[in-house]
């Protein structure tokens, strides 16, 4: 997977949604690293504008849960990495549905509107890349987690729908589907995996979260980001449709 970091993606401009932070603020600094023209987008706009300025790019303080303002964005970018989300655990039963909803909206009609909204510009100069930041929960459920496990789920056969309709217009859509990753949205995880299972926080990480895992230890952003920059490469241009895993062998099982 190894590219010249410095003109691979030159003269490409790229979006990164969710990008002030954990897994997108890797992508971002990466594919900058690579020669695109990366915004930077979330809705934390003081952290957004301190990695625009950190990578040479462009800050946009938008709250993707607000359809409106997604359908206000410039469609004019090269690449697209769907990467922000939330989580929130709590039974079936006690999940609130406002909740639910939020989620849903956030990580997949947003990424549905802001693809649908790019694919023009892509088509019209015969390529693209559609990079969404998945999950192990894309492919595997775990109990507590109804809409983050939905979503992510919705967000793998909206990938495989671009993918197939991209095809003959130059754009891949891919997803990236990391177990458990060093950020700030899996640490808040920890205490509420503990409320829910009943153990104290310093057993959460261990007997549960890294359970399924073969190797024990987080994902760091940087790998995730090194596989979303190998995506968006001349060379994975026949990668599309796919479902990439960097989950330690827990889809092994």
């Amino acid at each position: 997977m190894d590219t010249n970091p410095s003109e691979v993606l030159a003269g490409r401009t790229a979006l990164v949604t969710g990008g002030a932070s954990g897994i997108g603020r890797a992508c971002a600094v990466r594919l900058a690293r690579a020669g695109a023209r990366v915004t930077v987008l979330d809705r934390d706009g003081a952290a957004a504008a301190r990695v625009a300025a950190e990578i040479g790019g462009t800050a946009r303080t938008v709250d993707l849960s607000d359809l409106a303002a997604v359908d206000r964005l410039d469609p004019a970018v090269d690449i697209v990495i769907n990467n922000a989300g939330l989580q929130h655990v709590a039974p079936l039963h006690e999940f609130p549905p406002d909740t639910f909803s939020l989620i849903l909206r956030l990580m997949l009609e947003a990424p549905f509107r802001l693809v649908r909204r790019c694919l023009p510009h892509m088509y019209a100069q015969g390529w693209g890349r559609i990079v969404n930041v998945s999950s192990v929960h894309g492919l595997r459920a775990s109990p507590y987690k109804a809409a983050y496990v939905a979503a992510k789920h919705g967000l793998e056969g909206l990938s495989k729908v671009i993918a197939l309709e991209g095809a003959a217009h130059g754009v891949t859509s891919n997803c990236v589907n990391p177990a458990y990753v060093r950020t700030p949205l899996v640490e808040a995880q920890i205490s509420a995996q503990a409320a829910s299972h009943g153990l104290p926080e310093a057993e959460v990480l261990r007997e549960v979260m890294l359970a399924p895992v073969a190797v024990k230890r987080l994902v760091e952003p940087e790998e995730v980001a090194e596989l979303v920059a190998y995506l968006c490469s001349p060379p994975a241009g026949f990668i599309t449709g796919a479902s990439m895993v960097l989950d330690g062998g827990w889809t092994a099982h």
